[in-house]
């Protein structure tokens, strides 16, 4: 479905996420002030924007020339046969539109109810979680998803709640009926219990599934931190295959519009837009043009036979160079890794030397006796595995529940996988406030810092931190981080 809006609605409609409407909160709002003057003072231009939706919506910008609104919808739909097609987004809701306004509708109820201020200050913490959350769990049959936020009308009865609540016929009755002392006793019951074992049994990735279900929160935040939680898993497979996406999209648009749509006049514009999107800098990334060269690499591979036990056994460079078995399933291997494959397994299983040498792909870093980045390598082994380790979790640090009873006081200790790269302390202090905002109790994280396994506490007020011996494995399932 494709719209046509003006510069100004398109816009908004960015700021939100290529939706229409969305929950009120101040970040969009200033995210449509950045892209409004960044357009206003010729700094940018929106060309493309669809959503992954059934039916997608797509926005084309009035003023556009003839030829971006061909090229774009061409874009869009390479982008949606990589939405219908792709994998990794078979889990995604393919009804978001509806679902966001749903969203929007509960959280302005909650702001009339409870206020403005105080609903967004908690949207506040929940969107700095929003990246804690296992984005492969929707993939595992086996992996039991925690229990959706209930919506409860002011009048409508409730069933028991699992904190020890009493059941509440009239929402104004809440704090009469379950006093603060009353839950407060309660909760020390409910820790006491489950002080003999291990809580969760095995480390949880999915942190924000894990406070909605766990965490000492009312109706209205749970149901809030639930809608952030879908809408993050929502946008995760969009993360987990820019380049894919964006490869396959810039690979069907060049396609269409040179074989099939675009006259003679209008190939010079075109080189002009094309190239411009698939520009990439000498000390930069485009997904676009990575994702593009790599698919015709893939298809000019397998129309000639390059694959397989003999082409890899092969060492006569002058054979490789001339090499064509005529084979011609280059469309159908294409077609077949746009369906089963994500960046991380994409650039895992194709990206070859070859490819990085005839595309001068190097890694650099910065030298302080220089002052400057310079080249550091272009050994394959090196640029590889720089790509897979900034895709990976897309380059954030992978962390995990292990003990949500930790020292027998009902505290939260998460650790973090340590793979050679230390977190940034202010990135790590400020989400460790947030997580006691929401958890009521002390958090800890276990990680590497400054070359020592430390566990970093944080109590409400300071923050402390404690050498240790080795990093916490959890000893019932034999995972952890330690080396």
């Amino acid at each position: 479905m494709f719209e046509l809006v003006t510069y100004d609605q398109l816009n908004m409609i960015a700021s939100y996420g290529g939706f229409p409407v969305r929950y009120p909160h101040w970040r969009f709002g200033m995210e449509y002030e950045s892209l409004a003057k960044s357009y206003e003072y010729g700094l940018s231009k929106i060309y493309e924007l669809v959503i992954n939706n059934d039916p997608c919506y797509a926005y084309l910008m009035e003023g556009n020339e003839f030829l971006d609104q061909k090229l774009v919808m061409a874009h869009v739909f390479g982008h949606c046969d990589f939405f219908k097609n792709n994998y990794w987004f078979s889990k995604t809701n393919r009804k978001m539109m509806d679902a966001m306004a749903n969203h929007a509708t509960r959280v302005r109820r909650y702001m009339d109810r409870f206020g403005v201020e105080t609903v967004e200050n908690f949207i506040d913490l929940c969107l700095s979680l929003e990246n804690l959350i296992d984005r492969y769990s929707p993939y595992s049959p086996a992996k039991k998803a925690p229990p959706v936020a209930k919506v409860h009308d002011e009048d409508s009865p409730r069933e028991s709640e699992p904190d020890g609540r009493l059941k509440v016929h009239r929402g104004y009755m809440e704090s009469y009926i379950n006093p603060p002392e009353y839950l407060a006793e309660q909760k020390k019951l409910r820790d006491e219990e489950k002080a003999p074992g291990l809580f969760p049994e095995k480390p949880e990735r999915d942190i924000v599934g894990f406070l909605m279900a766990n965490a000492p929160l009312k109706d209205w935040q749970q149901d809030i931190l639930s809608i952030i939680r879908d809408e993050a898993y929502y946008y995760a497979p969009q993360g987990m295959t820019k380049i894919m996406n964006e490869g396959w999209a810039s690979y069907w648009h060049s396609k269409i519009l040179t074989e099939k749509i675009m006259n003679d006049s209008e190939i010079i514009d075109f080189a002009d837009r094309h190239s411009g999107t698939m520009a990439m800098s000498p000390v930069g990334f485009n997904p676009y043009k990575v994702g593009i060269e790599l698919f015709r690499n893939i298809e000019e591979r397998w129309n000639k036979g390059q694959f397989g036990r003999e082409w890899e056994g092969c060492e006569d460079i002058g054979a490789k160079r001339k090499w064509d078995q005529k084979t011609g399933k280059g469309r159908e291997k294409i077609f077949e890794v746009r369906k089963h494959y994500n960046d991380v397994t994409f650039i895992d299983e194709f990206l070859t030397e070859d490819f990085c040498v005839e595309h001068k792909m190097f890694v650099y870093k910065f030298y302080k006796r220089t002052g400057q980045f310079e080249v550091d390598t272009r050994e394959f082994k090196s640029i590889k595995k720089k790509l897979l380790f900034q895709l990976t979790n897309l380059g954030q640090p992978i962390m995990s529940v292990v003990d949500a009873n930790h020292n027998n006081r009902g505290e939260l200790l998460l650790s973090h996988l340590f793979e050679g790269v230390e977190m940034q302390p202010d990135y790590m202090q400020d989400t460790m406030r947030n997580l006691y905002a929401i958890w009521s109790r002390p958090v800890s994280v276990a990680t590497v810092m400054d070359g020592e396994p430390k566990i970093v506490s944080f109590d409400g007020t300071d923050f402390k931190h404690q050498t240790l011996s080795a990093l916490p494995v959890n000893e019932k399932t034999g995972s952890g981080t330690s080396e």
